[in-house]
Formats: structure tokens, sequence, C-alpha cells
């Protein structure tokens, strides 16, 4: 990691010439210093990290990056003007450094520290499934090369360049999962972290809100294959079932592979098959190889997410062991974000509460209906930031749960939606429960669940229904 000093340089252009201050880790939550830490004060709608300052150098920051005047408080260095020696040498820490604006100089020295790695890095990003995806191709390349990724959800412009200061010159391998809103996003985290490869999943209507129209959303995926470096370095891993992903190949003078169920892609699956709460089984198709291949990723839908991280893997020169090992391994499993836990009365709760677009809650249904049990009911709550898609895709859902559940309970405001569509296309009114919140559900839930029933609950992180499961969680 950058010292002190070099953090100066780079924010200013002035190379201080005094003993190396060692930077332990960057931190953006004053709770989170401890010694030898530098704390970045971001100002937010709610909230302010210069607020915090006096905090962050209590746990032991050395340094905070800052675009307010604090010279009244903390000793300061004003990196925006003219440093001479004698001020460095006057300097003592914990200091303040003034900058015109603290979160672009955080970016700017991520970008630095990026220009110093000799690692490769894979960007992923797509409408649905790109942190499993990362999590998947992270477990692969690590049965090889020493590999980092970005943690939860650091994959914006604030979690990206965190991530990228935690990069050691002993990595080989950096994944990082690419957070998208609006046009512009993906091509700024792609400036950040210069990759060598990109993965697009699939591009659907999630967040459109922001974007506006689904046409801004291809462009912004696409982004990451404009940034892309070109063949033979640069490799475009791409969705070849999705036609809007295949949209934008033209759009890279990188190497294009691509992977699927359709019979012309690179990397290929067939003869896919649900093992319920044990996984999936496939047959796996790349050149003249075929294999057959169990994993345990919880339904069909989940033979995507194996095969772009099969694709990483082939692209970075990993074996047929190596690849599987990395697929089927205890860190695989660990992280994937759609598993079972034991419900009351010895019933299965699947829990895919991590977040919630039209598609994968129509995936998570599908699931729902491969899993033998006495009774399917269905907990699906709000799905945001869909914009103008909002009621089309919350219907499109509640098709699909008249289909699969035999109960349906709704969590939300939006959530009608889908207690409406489903009723309209004949599902028994006494089967559709209609809850305000996640507590309503549970306590309906409770009283309801017996032995044999499997229990999917979805919806987007704002309804926190992931504390909903661990209400209704059962210990072993």
């Amino acid at each position: 990691m950058f010292d002190l000093g070099q953090v100066i340089e780079v924010l200013s252009g002035y190379r201080p010439e005094w003993e190396e201050h060692e930077l332990s880790h960057w931190v953006i939550d004053s709770r989170d210093a401890s010694a030898g830490a530098i704390f970045v004060a971001l100002s937010g709608e709610r909230s302010d990290g210069h607020w915090f300052v006096g905090d962050a150098f209590a746990n032991g920051a050395v340094a905070a990056l800052v675009h307010q005047d604090m010279s009244s408080t903390y000793p300061c260095l004003d990196l925006r003007d003219h440093i001479s020696a004698q001020q460095i040498h006057s300097m003592g820490l914990p200091v303040c450094l003034r900058v015109e604006n603290s979160l672009i100089a955080l970016q700017e020295v991520a970008q630095r520290w990026r220009e110093t790695m000799s690692a490769r890095v894979i960007g992923i990003t797509g409408s649905v499934g790109k942190t499993t995806t990362k999590e998947l191709a992270a477990s692969v390349l690590s049965r090889r090369y020493r590999t980092m990724k970005n943690e939860g959800n650091l994959n914006n412009e604030i979690g990206l360049p965190l991530s990228l200061l935690k990069v050691t010159s002993k990595h080989e391998r950096v994944v990082l999962e690419m957070g998208f809103y609006s046009v512009g996003d993906i091509a700024l985290l792609c400036r950040l972290a210069k990759p060598h490869v990109g993965v697009i999943t699939n591009i659907y209507p999630v967040h459109l809100e922001r974007a506006g129209t689904i046409d801004n959303i291809v462009h912004g995926k696409g982004e990451l294959l404009e940034e892309l470096p070109a063949a033979p370095d640069g490799v475009a891993i791409l969705n070849l079932d999705e036609s809007r992903v295949m949209e934008t190949a033209g759009r890279t003078q990188a190497r294009i592979v691509t992977y699927g169920l359709d019979s012309n892609a690179t990397v290929r699956a067939s003869d896919v098959q649900s093992l319920g709460l044990n996984g999936i089984r496939f047959r796996l198709h790349y050149r003249r190889d075929t294999l057959n291949v169990s994993v345990p990723m919880l339904g069909r839908h989940s033979v995507h997410n194996a095969l772009r991280a099969v694709a990483v893997g082939l692209v970075e020169g990993l074996g047929w062991q190596e690849i599987l090992e990395g697929l089927q391994g205890r860190k695989a499993r660990s992280q994937l974000r759609l598993y079972a836990v034991t419900g009351p009365e010895g019933s299965i709760i699947v829990d895919d509460t991590y977040n919630a677009s039209p598609e994968s809650a129509i995936a998570a249904l599908n699931l729902l209906w491969e899993l033998d049990a006495r009774r399917r009911i269905a907990v699906l709550g709000d799905m945001l930031e869909l914009g103008s898609y909002e009621e089309q895709g919350h219907r499109a859902v509640g098709v699909r749960a008249c289909d699969v559940a035999d109960m349906l309970v709704t969590v939300g405001e939006l959530a009608h939606l889908i207690a409406e569509e489903a009723s309209s296309r004949g599902m028994p009114i006494g089967r559709i429960v209609p809850c305000r919140d996640r507590c309503e559900a549970e306590e309906f839930l409770r009283e309801e669940i017996a032995e044999g029933d499997v229990v999917l609950i979805k919806g987007s992180r704002g309804l926190q229904l992931d504390k909903l499961v661990m209400a209704l969680e059962v210990s072993n």
C-alpha cells in the first residue's frame, strides 16, 4: 500500500522528503479505523464524514482526506495549493489532507495504485447473478492463483476503489463485481480497475428508475467491453442466450468467448437436471471435451453462473480439475447467495433474500417448482427501482406464482400487484395472504408452516426479508 508521502504525491504532485508513514488500511467509517488507517470523509444525504474525523483520529487514523475546512480543529495540509518543504516538516500526525473532492481523491489514489499492480483483473457486471459469478470465479481462480475479490457490495464508485487499495503485490488475479445505476458508471469503474477480462451476465430492466430506459442499461453495461484491451490480452465473456448481451459484442476489440445453452456457445451446457436441494447436474462442452458435472447450486437457472466461472477459468489457463474443484469446493458453497435452512416443524426455507428483480423472482419460483414438498409456499416482497417496468414486472411474477405456489404470501405495497395478478389468473383467494411488512408475514408463517412445506422467501433488500429468514430458522 502507498505510504502517506506517496498519497500526498499522487494528490499534489509534491513528494515529501521524510521518513515513511506506512498506511494500514483505508476506511470511510470512523468506527473501522485503527492504527495507521487513512479516513476518507465523504458527504452523503443523511450524514457527513467530516463530523467523524475526530473519532477516526481517536481510533488510530494517521490522516483524513477532507474537502471541508478543518484547520480550526485539526492540523491541516492543503493539497490544493503549492506545498513547501517547511510545511511538510512542521506537520504533525494525525493530519487532515484538504482536497477539492475527497471521493475523487480516493479514486485518483486507487487508480494510481492499480497502475503499480501486475495482477490480471476480471470485471463482472450484469443485472442478475454478478455477485454469485464473482464468488464462483474467485473460487475457481484461487485453485491456482493468489486471488482477491471485492467483498459484499463494494462494487460502486466508493467500494471499488477501496477494494483496489486492498490488492497487494502478492495477488495474481483480482475479481471485481461492477455495479450499475446509470450510463457512465461502468466506464468510470473500468478506468480505475483496468480489467483484462470482462463478463456480462445478462441485461434486464433492473434499476430502470435511475437508468431511464432499457437502451441506457444496454449501453451502460456495454461500457465494460469498450474499456477492455484488444485481443489477445483482452477477453469478453458473453451470454449467448441473451440477445441484449450479444448486442454489445460489436463494441469491443477484445477476444469474445460465449457461454450458454445455445449449441453455438464456446462454453456450453446441455442436459441440465435439478437435484433439488443437492444442486444441479449437467453436461459441460468445450471444444472436443465433454464432462458430466454436478455443482451445489440450487435451480436449473444456476447453470449460467457455473458456465461463467468455467469460462473465466479456461480463459485464465486453468485445467478441468482445478475448475471443477473451484466450483464444488467449500469456498464456493459458503459464498452462494441462494441456500436452504431448516424452518419451523421441520420445514425447509429457501433463502433468496439478497435482492429481487422480476427475472430472478421467476427463476426462484422455477426452483420452488423443482423441489419436492407437501406444499410450496412463496413469500414474495416488493421489487424496487423498476421504474416504468414496475407494474408489468410484478404482474409477470404473479403469473408464475399462480402456476407454482400452493400458497402465496406477499410483503409490501408493490407486492399486492403480484397477489392481484395471481388471483386474476385463477389462484383461489384463500391461498393468497397479503402482509404489510415482514413482521406480519412472520406472525402468519409461524402459525401456518407445517412439516414437509418448502418456503421460498424473496424480495428487494430494502424489505430486510433476510431478518424474516433468521426469525424462522431453527438451529439444528
